[in-house]
């Protein structure tokens, strides 16, 4: 095994060096020609023009060569970056129990596509049942957190029958992540609360269940609340408000908001606060409700490209936050109530006999 590994090793290094193969043979021709060779070594400008051309000519190889060494390596660590963070931020399946879905994001670090940002959704027996939070602060440092968060939800969405359940779950997850990265940013104080302020990171969540009538269940961790996309837009009621994950424990009985539906037909969009908070130069704030309601009745997916692109053109490029949208559009068919068939009729009651 150790000897395979020698030899893989070895041969990466080879293709690594093989695009300076030519210019080093070169340059030792070169080299040979202008030490070896007695005409060479003859003064006169010609000779000297010469002379330096070749050399030039060998820079300019060696240069060449590491250059596209350098771009395969590049694009192979391209390739394995994006693949990682397809693994941890999937996109969600484009249909699910009846409900159409699409999702993106928009990370300000530049070079990753995955953010402090955080989104799931995942049939169950229970429901639909969709998360979507915001670590604080942003790009690859809120990693850790969001990867602890997204583990516990897929499994803790098809394991507790209660939503509430779900959520303290996340809230376990965090706590133990916090406690990890508290112990190897402070070995010695192992098991104390952490002081640095990196280690203390708290967390905004909306998690959501659509039932099978399109009754929804919502609990809201400080997060912004989502947009229901009907005649109008209109920003959809989620209850009081819970502290976010990491800041305060969760109160002891925990009562998800349910006083909103999502018809067929509607559109449930649920997004961070970047989406909302980002500026253009002159300072203003990005209307996405208005955004949200330029096309209705738009398919999910093309409503995400669309606000993603009008958010890109607002700020210029710049974003200063992550940016994360979940579209969820209710598909299912409404079956009307069956009129009776002609010629039945309902059965009596038997009259009650009196003594």
């Amino acid at each position: 095994m150790i000897r395979t590994r020698s030899l893989l090793a070895d041969g990466s290094r080879l293709r690594r060096l093989a695009p300076l193969a030519l210019p080093a043979a070169w340059g030792a021709v070169a080299v040979a020609w202008r030490f070896g060779c007695p005409l060479a070594r003859q003064p006169g400008l010609p000779m000297r023009i010469a002379t330096s051309v070749v050399f030039l000519t060998v820079g300019i190889g060696l240069v060449l060569g590491l250059r596209h060494g350098l771009v395969r390596e590049l694009e192979q660590v391209r390739a394995v970056a994006a693949a990682t963070q397809r693994v941890l931020l999937r996109p969600p399946p484009a249909r699910l129990d009846g409900l159409t879905l699409a999702a993106g994001q928009l990370s300000a670090s530049r070079g990753a596509s995955v953010g402090g940002d955080l989104y799931e959704a995942v049939a169950t027996p229970h429901g639909v049942r969709i998360v979507i939070g915001d670590v604080r602060g942003h790009g690859l440092a809120a990693l850790g957190a969001v990867v602890a968060l997204l583990g516990s939800f897929r499994e803790a969405a098809h394991d507790e029958p209660e939503l509430a359940g779900v959520l303290r779950r996340l809230e376990r997850a965090l706590e133990r992540h916090l406690r990890e990265r508290a112990r190897d940013e402070h070995p010695a104080r192992a098991g104390a609360r952490p002081e640095h302020p990196v280690a203390e990171e708290f967390v905004t969540l909306l998690l959501v269940e659509v039932r099978s009538d399109g009754r929804l269940a919502v609990l809201n961790c400080g997060h912004p609340g989502p947009y229901r996309l009907g005649a109008t837009a209109e920003r959809l009621p989620v209850g009081d408000p819970l502290p976010p994950l990491g800041v305060l424990p969760l109160p002891t009985g925990i009562v998800p908001y349910a006083g909103a539906r999502l018809l067929p037909g509607e559109t449930l969009v649920l997004h961070t606060d970047g989406a909302e908070e980002a500026r253009d130069h002159r300072g203003r704030f990005f209307a996405l409700d208005e955004a949200l309601s330029e096309v209705p009745g738009e398919a999910p997916a093309a409503l995400v490209r669309r606000v993603h692109t009008a958010l890109l053109h607002h700020t210029g490029g710049r974003l200063a936050d992550d940016i994360a949208l979940l579209v969820v559009r209710n598909d299912r068919v409404r079956v009307p109530a069956q009129p009776a068939e002609p010629g039945l009729r309902r059965p009596r009651p038997a009259p009650s006999s009196h003594c």
